[in-house]
């Protein structure tokens, strides 16, 4: 799917940060890299170990068990759990986070067609701010608005999507959200938004 296969007449696009913008762990992952580094140098806890549990931990468990994972094996990483909290929502990373090649390419025949750019995200604001700040937008920044829907109610509550059509004069057939999660597709149902599924331009 690409744009040209989107109805013509939405002329506002909606679409969540994380896994549909860019790959969320690729922030995840340099934030793993900066704490395994700081325990190296303060405990002298070998770095790659400790990226490498983090890591696999990420990919067979989930996100939420990282940390644990770490202090289990390394007890004296527990007294970094306020570091470790710290960074991910503050970290400066290594590297810029590269959006999705197609993804770049969508937001950037909206852009051409005069359309709307919406980024409508859940999460820590300060959080989804420091990750925005982080990517490499290829000179899209200047035409994003961004919505963090933690100021209003998280989606899947509607709230935040209320507040966007009102300040922008927008009407539900003008929109399309694309979306990634049950929350997002819940939120989109709830408004009456047509929504599609980021895998169908990946």
């Amino acid at each position: 799917m690409n744009y040209r296969d989107i109805d013509k007449r939405k002329n506002a696009f909606i679409f969540e940060l994380d896994d549909v913008l860019y790959p969320q762990k690729d922030y995840l992952y340099q934030v793993y890299y900066l704490f395994a580094n700081l325990l190296e140098y303060t405990e002298l806890v070998d770095a790659k170990q400790t990226t490498n549990l983090m890591t696999a931990t990420y990919v067979s468990e989930g996100e939420q068990f990282v940390f644990d994972r770490v202090a289990e094996k390394f007890p004296i990483a527990d007294k970094y759990r306020a570091n470790f909290e710290s960074l991910l929502i503050t970290a400066k990373l290594p590297l810029k986070l590269l959006l999705y090649q197609n993804i770049l390419t969508l937001l950037q025949e909206i852009v051409i067609d005069r359309k709307k750019l919406f980024i409508v995200t859940n999460g820590n604001v300060e959080q989804q701010v420091n990750k925005i700040k982080q990517v490499e937008w290829h000179g899209l920044e200047k035409y994003l608005i961004c919505y963090f829907a933690e100021e209003t109610t998280p989606k899947p509550e509607p709230d935040v999507i209320h507040l966007l059509m009102k300040e922008h004069d927008l009407q539900r057939r003008d929109i399309m959200m694309i979306e990634n999660s049950e929350t997002d597709r819940l939120c989109a149902e709830a408004v009456g938004l047509d929504f599609v599924n980021i895998d169908n331009f990946l």
